[in-house]
């Protein structure tokens, strides 16, 4: 079961799923929904699962579903349960500076993200690691440690445990959410614009209008800019933040394609009282 096939690019070509793409490959039956209806479940009944595995569905199951398949229901979730619960996990672990993250593979409950745990992995999160990195890098290993939770609980093996630890949610990532505020520390502007790439995307305003920015360095040996003040030193686009500089690695400027910062510095008449809003 999959998304139905979505339009992709400037063309809007109508693309299926990397997941639809696969089974087509593989002769699998593709149950194409956005979500678990009753029409839904009678078809997933109708295949009668002994298990169904899910990944990435971002909305809840409910409990006519969660009923079908004999063992349940078991999601692969890209965070250390009870820790962010929710649709973005990793993303806002990055946002939150987390030093460790990982994946676990629960057995699924009508609540958010609260079943009991199968298998757990960790993985550490580094200093200019984005959110896009680190959810390519669980996606594999995760996939392997789902495959080792679908194999016991075939052998009859599998011994769910009850979460334990802090809960903290993760709720969905909107376009507001990559906005960067400069009157922020340095560092907390850095591990927003990590964690929302590549989606929603960091940016920033100019003159009222948007400018999208890939993830910045932080620069703690200059703290003399005003939040927001663009400065070129020598090559280095720098902007000030509520504490220290930070770097520009890319920007695109509205209308523009992206393009290297100095690019865009040099392309400006002056820098000179330029300030992002």
């Amino acid at each position: 079961m999959t998304r139905p096939d979505a339009p992709i690019g400037r063309k809007r070509v109508l693309t299926p799923s990397p997941v639809a793409a696969r089974a087509a490959e593989l002769g699998i039956d593709i149950i194409h929904a956005t979500r678990v209806d009753e029409a839904v479940t009678a078809k997933i009944a109708a295949a009668k699962p002994d298990v169904a595995a899910i990944v990435a569905y971002g909305g809840l199951i409910p409990r006519a579903a969660l009923d079908v398949p004999p063992h349940g229901w078991i999601n692969l979730h890209f965070s250390l349960l009870p820790a962010w619960r929710g649709a973005a996990p990793v993303q806002r672990a990055v946002m939150a500076g987390d030093d460790v993250t990982g994946a676990v593979t629960f057995l699924l409950e009508e609540g958010l993200d609260t079943g009991p745990v199968f298998g757990t992995l960790t993985v550490g999160v580094g200093p200019e690691d984005t959110a896009g990195v680190l959810l390519e890098r669980l996606s594999h290993s995760g996939a392997v440690l789902l495959a080792q939770t679908l194999s016991a609980v075939d052998a009859g093996s599998a011994a769910p445990q009850p979460q334990v630890g802090d809960v903290s949610l993760a709720p969905k990532l909107t376009i507001d959410d990559g906005r960067l505020h400069w009157n922020q520390p340095a560092l907390a502007i850095g591990r927003r614009a990590r964690g929302v790439t590549p989606e929603p995307g960091a940016w920033t305003t100019l003159y009222g209008q948007r400018v999208k920015l890939e993830p910045v360095r932080l620069r703690p040996d200059i703290s003399d800019l005003q939040p927001g003040a663009v400065f070129l030193d020598g090559k280095s686009v720098l902007v000030g933040t509520g504490s220290h500089a930070v770097e520009l690695t890319r920007i695109q400027p509205s209308g523009k394609k992206m393009m290297a910062a100095a690019d865009w510095a040099r392309g400006m008449a002056t820098l000179e009282s330029v300030v992002f809003e």
